[in-house]
C-alpha cells in the first residue's frame, strides 16, 4: 500500500490548488457581499464591521485551533493546516490587486463559490490538511465517530451565517445560506470515509 501514499510534490500541488480555489470563492463572496460559515465566516463578519482585512482576521482567528489539531489530529495535519491557512490569508490579501469583477450576480456567486469551496476543502482533506476552525472539528468527528464531515460542517456553518442577520442585509444572508448548502452538500456526497484510498 506504500505506493498509495501522496508524495511531497503531490501534497504541494494539492494544497496550493485547494487553497487557490477557496481564495477565489472568498473573492467572489467579498465582491457579492456574501459570507460563509466556520472561522472564515467569523472573519468576514469582523471584516464587514471593522474594515480590518479578511486575511489578517482569518489568520488570527485560527491560531487557537492549532493546539486542538496538534493533540487530536497529529503533527502532519496541523503543519499542513497552518500552511494552508497562511497561504489563504496571503492570497486573499493579494487577490484585490490582481482581479476585480465589475458585475457579479449574487446567486451565481453563491453557487460557484460554494462549489469552489467544496472542491478546495476536498483537495485539502484528501491531503491531510484543512482551513482550520470548524473544519478541524468536522474531520476529527468523521475519523473518530464516523459522522460525515459535511453534516457537521453544514450545522456549524448555518449557525454562523444566521448570525450574519445582524450585520449584512437579509437577502445576502439568504444567498450565503445557499452557498453553505452547496458547499456542504458537495462535501457530504464526495467526502466519505474509506472511499478515497490515497493518504
Amino acid at each position: 500500500m506504500e505506493s498509495l501514499r501522496h508524495g511531497h510534490y503531490e501534497d504541494v500541488q494539492a494544497l496550493f490548488a485547494g487553497t487557490l480555489f477557496v481564495a477565489m470563492a472568498l473573492m467572489l463572496f467579498g465582491q457579492a457581499g456574501l459570507l460563509i460559515g466556520s472561522t472564515a465566516g467569523i472573519a468576514f463578519l469582523l471584516h464587514y464591521v471593522t474594515d480590518i482585512s479578511f486575511g489578517k482576521l482569518f489568520f488570527a482567528i485560527n491560531l487557537p485551533f492549532y493546539w486542538f489539531a496538534w493533540t487530536r489530529m497529529g503533527r502532519e495535519f496541523t503543519i499542513k493546516t497552518f500552511l494552508s491557512v497562511a497561504l489563504l490569508s496571503v492570497l486573499t490579501e493579494l487577490f484585490p490587486h490582481v482581479m476585480h469583477v465589475d458585475y457579479l450576480n449574487p446567486l451565481f456567486a453563491a453557487v460557484l463559490g460554494g462549489l469552489l469551496l467544496g472542491t478546495g476543502c476536498l483537495f485539502l482533506a484528501r491531503h491531510k490538511s484543512s482551513l482550520g476552525g470548524a473544519t478541524i472539528l468536522s474531520l476529527y468527528l468523521q475519523q473518530s465517530r464516523g459522522v460525515r464531515a459535511g453534516k457537521v460542517q453544514m450545522a456549524i456553518d448555518c449557525v454562523v451565517v444566521l448570525l450574519a442577520l445582524f450585520v449584512v442585509p437579509p437577502d445576502r444572508v439568504a444567498y450565503s445560506v445557499l452557498a453553505v448548502l452547496v458547499m456542504s452538500g458537495f462535501l457530504w456526497i464526495s467526502h466519505r470515509p474509506g472511499r478515497y484510498v490515497g493518504h
